[in-house]
């Protein structure tokens, strides 16, 4: 059977500041880089798993988080391919805002529905914005249209499943355990289709920052087993700590 590891970069600076980050290219925190050396421990001393490749988007948060693990679990020298599709949901206009003030101006209910909705995107940027990725040299050579605005749950996992049937899908056909280091709502997109997860009941979901979350599939890529590694009532309340950041 092969495995597949889901982890959630470690806390950034906007993470800690309460702030919507989206598609901002922002830093680990030194809380976020301690996480993250914590997840390759636990990577490392979890039996019988053997990573072939590991997965990231384009933000440094979460591609300073897969350098970190793979030094920590002493596989520094697996193949890490980077692509846009993985990235966090681009949260619009909300980009850079605090999480409280905004539930503060709009309420509670819009708040929920623009943080955890599974249709509602936030409202969008304009294409002239500095922080609009159409303006991003990282992204210069996907197509501009593909590019968005603001996303919902349902965008993100429309960009991003393609990814993951055709990039990451194959290597755990062929046996091959697999590291993805994301983000929590490209996390939130693919953990709805593994787990099978209403467009409902997702609102509710919350991934904790650092903390991998281990996948064992059939040879059919049917679910066998999904836990996190590590202590169960710590992953609770960092779970927690999530879905209070709106306040």
């Amino acid at each position: 059977m092969s495995k597949l590891i889901l982890l959630r970069h470690g806390e950034s600076l906007w993470n800690q500041a309460n702030l919507f980050t989206g598609w901002v290219d922002v830093d680990l925190s030194d809380k976020g880089i301690k996480e993250a050396e914590r997840a390759g421990e636990l990577i490392k001393a979890e039996p019988d798993l053997s990573l072939r490749v590991a997965h990231t988007s384009v933000l440094q948060r979460a591609i300073k988080t897969c350098q970190i693990v793979l030094d920590k679990a002493e596989i520094s020298y697996l193949p890490v391919l980077r692509h846009w599709r993985l990235n966090e949901r681009h949260y619009g206009s909300l980009q850079g805002l605090d999480k409280k003030q905004v539930a503060n101006e709009y309420g509670q209910e819009q708040l929920k529905a623009w943080r955890r909705g599974y249709r509602t995107p936030p409202p969008p940027l304009e294409l002239t914005s500095p922080m609009h990725p159409r303006n991003d040299v990282r992204y210069k050579n996907v197509f501009p249209a593909a590019l968005p605005s603001s996303e919902c749950l349902a965008d993100v996992l429309d960009r991003m499943f393609p990814y993951f049937v055709d990039q990451i899908a194959p290597s755990l056909l062929d046996g091959h355990d697999v590291l993805v280091v994301a983000h929590g709502n490209s996390l939130r997109a693919l953990v709805k289709v593994l787990d099978n997860i209403s467009d409902d009941e997702i609102a509710e979901l919350d991934i904790p920052t650092g903390i991998p979350r281990l996948y064992n599939f059939d040879d059919s890529l049917n679910v066998k087993e999904a836990r996190y590694l590590g202590d169960p009532d710590e992953i609770k309340r960092l779970a927690e700590a999530v879905k209070r950041q709106a306040g």
